[in-house]
């Protein structure tokens, strides 16, 4: 049993290695895997890390939906590039949540089990060509909002995983919206008025991929304060908005929102009120496609099992030959 001078040099302990990690954040020193860090801290990159390494690979399946179908063969091969790249980005942020200490495979079971969380955008039927630019261009925007300010997130790895994410979706954003741009200049109207509806379809819910107001999210204020997040929700959305509307307009486009108006005074668009009941819906698994997507996804992990154990056995052949030369 220990006595309380025990207990009370252990807190003081703690107490001190706290202290030396708030300066560090403060100082925006990169929090690197093997350096001390509250629990807290490691639970909340933990849960952010694997959401988003999730919402890479589901985000996956809306486009695949599109591969076998597209319009032209360049198209095809733009698409599977871009899907490619998507897995990649899911690889690169299983990794930097193992560096946490979190285990992959549970954190993919508990995916597959309906007790993870991935964006809400997955969620949503792709039932036209035109989905696919949209996509690119308002859904990996609205991404790389988000992103670009995790470069400078507090944890090291997720920092630099995101530069090269970033970079990615940003040639994935230009290349919706170019895919678009061509459909409204030089298409027919059954094409333009496909576009339409598209972002009809894909606007509110891709305002709501920022979240609700930090008020009504229990994690930002602690997120903020370790500068795992750098931003608010509502900055983040505003930024986007204030973004995209030229680009909207310049299209030949308008958003399904008669209250969006530009205000003089602060700078800013105005915009409607989003309807986060429909949100809160689809992140309790209630959405268009929830039940879908989860299927898919654990139908794929099932199928490909024995890639999985070959590259398993492959590995294990290669560490008896290294010990055995290591021997001779």
């Amino acid at each position: 049993m220990q006595s309380s001078s025990q207990k009370d040099f252990g807190s003081s302990h703690e107490s001190d290695e706290e202290a030396a990690f708030m300066e560090k954040i403060q100082a925006e020193v990169k929090i690197e895997p093997d350096n001390w860090m509250p629990a807290g801290y490691r639970k909340s990159l933990i849960r952010q890390i694997s959401q988003h390494a999730h919402s890479e690979i589901v985000g996956m399946l809306p486009e695949g939906n599109w591969v076998t179908r597209a319009p032209t063969f360049k198209r095809k091969l733009q698409l599977m590039a871009k899907i490619q790249d998507e897995a990649g980005h899911g690889l690169y942020l299983y990794c930097a949540a193992e560096t946490l200490g979190a285990d992959r495979d549970q954190e993919i079971a508990r995916l597959h089990a309906g007790q993870a969380k991935y964006s809400s955008i997955f969620n949503y039927p792709t039932p036209s060509w035109a989905d696919v630019g949209t996509i690119g261009w308002l859904v990996d925007g609205a991404a790389i909002v988000n992103q670009v300010v995790l470069q400078r997130t507090s944890y090291g790895p997720y920092a630099r995983a995101m530069v090269r994410i970033c970079k990615e979706e940003s040639f994935h954003q230009r290349q919706g919206y170019e895919l678009l741009l061509v459909m409204m200049k030089q298409g027919n109207e059954a094409q333009k008025a496909m576009v339409q509806d598209s972002i009809n379809r894909f606007w509110w819910p891709v305002l709501m991929m920022f979240g609700p107001s930090d008020a009504q999210s229990p994690n930002s204020a602690q997120s903020m304060t370790w500068k795992i997040k750098r931003n608010s929700n509502d900055e983040l959305r505003q930024r986007f908005i204030d973004q995209t509307i030229p680009q909207l307009e310049f299209l030949g486009c308008t958003a399904p929102d008669p209250d969006l108006k530009w205000n003089a005074e602060r700078g800013h668009y105005d915009f409607g009120e989003i309807q986060w009941d429909e949100f809160y819906h689809v992140l309790e698994g209630n959405g268009p496609c929830n039940q879908e997507r989860l299927d898919t996804r654990r139908q794929a992990f099932e199928e490909g099992s024995w890639v999985r154990q070959a590259a398993a056995a492959h590995a294990r052949k290669e560490q008896e030959k290294n010990r055995e030369a290591a021997h001779v």
